[in-house]
């Protein structure tokens, strides 16, 4: 009941009319920048920063979080209809949604990613709201070789499940786990890969890998084939809007992307990567339809985009209870709070609970808002597939280097995004999965870092990675995931042999 009475009050000063307008610039702000590759929803919000000091606390949090739900969802625009992720929780609508794009579907496509949003991000704020005590109890039990645990759950999952051949996939993750070891050695303060060059001690920029290799890749892929078999994109074929069997099929998954991504963005270390793939790796399982999943089924896009939207509200529950931001743009809001002096954690809603309920009432808002604002945008959106090949791409070429140079101007950051650009392009040539490579830089270092402390508090016994429930049953799922493709490849040859 209290947790009724404390929501009331929050909507109450959330549809204040000041409050509304920082909510519909947050979103605005939000999809526009999720669409551009390389710049997300947290360098918008570690922008906006210095230009909301002086203003209201309470109204600048609920721009903040209006900018993420909108970059959450402004970079699935540009993945599904271009395969340029905005963000890296895009990555995986990108493998479903750019396919039904290219054969037409591209309205559909959107529509289902907007409402999943909506549906998801719904869910998960009344879950943000009621659930996060039992959720961030769940959290503080999780020690550190449960969540290294978890980061090879997510590893052989996303390795397993990409492309043809698992050995392929594994090989695409451990170019990621190298280029996460690029950088300071955070334990030993010793420089790592970095061959003397300053700009690399700080590591490899996921934004720069991300871009290099899905938009400057896929130019260079696209430019290649231009005069070898030209790939013809129909901007609209049937129907812009879903049909009665598009809204049959995405439902569930709307449902179980969301069940993904809420309490997994809600475990430090958590994230948005984790869910969207565990998301479509479970719709490929589940799906009836399963010759479509690599050209462009539905469910693919459904699931995943529930689910990034989920992990959004999910991150919050830690970064407002624990003060413990599980990703960069939770960072930067962190930052926020802090430059007006609060400090998130029990005390905050003891001690604010207007600017905490009214930020978690605004998030309803945002996500109506969201709705509201992009439906009306599909058909503008998909006629983006109408602009002639050479411009498209152009034009993404240089949103890709404005991106990383207002991201970190530098000239090896450049010359980075080039090369990445290029192993992006080998990558699509030899048919080897890139989402991997991604995903293992981001979760390589998280899982690293998990891995030395669990190491350093049992002062080296490896077995302590068995004893842990939780660990060794993550442990055993992820053994079993990365067995599994080898004997179903095994036992498919065999029964080839006999036939």
């Amino acid at each position: 009941m209290d947790t009724f009475v404390a929501l009331a009050h929050g909507m109450a000063i959330a549809v204040q009319p000041m409050n509304l307008l920082y909510a519909l610039i947050g979103v605005f702000l939000g999809t526009a920048v999720g669409v551009l590759p390389g710049i997300g929803p947290a360098l918008t919000v570690a922008l906006l920063l210095p230009v909301t000091y002086k203003l209201d606390p309470g109204g600048s949090l609920i721009m903040f979080a209006g900018i993420y739900y909108g970059g959450m969802y402004g970079g699935s625009t540009t993945a599904i209809l271009i395969n340029t992720p905005g963000e890296s929780a895009s990555m995986a609508t990108a493998l479903e949604g750019n396919k039904m794009a290219k054969a037409g579907r591209g309205g559909p496509a959107l529509a289902t990613s907007a409402i999943g949003s909506f549906v998801a991000g719904t869910i998960a704020t009344i879950g943000l709201a009621f659930l996060s005590p039992y959720l961030v109890d769940i959290a503080v039990r999780f020690g550190p070789e449960d969540y290294f645990a978890l980061m090879c759950v997510a590893f052989v999952t996303v390795s397993a499940t990409f492309g043809d051949s698992p050995v392929r996939g594994l090989t695409s993750l451990f170019i990621g786990l190298t280029l996460g070891l690029i950088g300071i050695d955070k334990l030993t303060g010793q420089a790592r890969l970095a061959f003397g060059v300053p700009e690399l001690l700080d590591g490899v920029e996921v934004t720069t890998l991300a871009v290099g290799l899905f938009a400057v890749g896929e130019a260079l892929y696209v430019a290649s084939r231009r005069h070898h078999t030209e790939e013809k994109i129909e901007a609209i074929k049937g129907s812009l809007w879903m049909t009665r069997e598009d809204w049959k099929r995405s439902w569930k998954p709307w449902l179980r992307g969301t069940l993904l991504g809420f309490p997994i963005g809600a475990l430090p270390a958590g994230g948005a990567e984790i869910p969207t793939f565990l998301s479509y790796s479970t719709e490929r399982r589940l799906t009836k339809y399963p010759e479509q999943f690599g050209k462009g089924a539905i469910e693919g896009v459904a699931g995943p985009e529930a689910a990034n939207n989920a992990s959004a509200a999910g991150t919050l529950v830690p970064l407002l209870t624990l003060g413990l931001p599980t990703s960069a743009t939770a960072a930067m809001m962190l930052a926020g709070f802090q430059q007006y002096g609060l400090n998130p954690g029990p005390l905050l809603f003891a001690e604010r609970p207007d600017l905490v309920w009214g930020l978690i009432a605004s998030l309803f808002i945002a996500n109506t808002m969201l709705l509201v604002l992009n439906l009306p945008l599909v058909g503008l959106w998909v006629k983006l597939l109408a602009i002639p090949t050479p411009w498209l791409y152009a034009g993404i070429l240089v949103f890709a280097t404005m991106g990383t140079i207002a991201a970190k101007p530098s000239v090896v950051e450049l010359s980075m995004l080039a090369g990445f650009g290029v192993l992006g392009f080998l990558m699509r040539r030899f048919d080897f999965p890139i989402a991997p490579v991604v995903v293992g830089l981001i979760l390589g270092p998280i899982a690293e870092s998990q891995l030395r402390r669990a190491l350093a508090i049992s002062l080296g016994d490896p077995m302590t990675l068995l004893q842990s429930p939780i660990s060794a049953t993550l442990l055993a799922v992820a053994l079993i995931a990365l067995i599994a493709p080898f004997v179903l490849k095994g036992l498919g040859r065999f029964k080839a042999n006999e036939d």
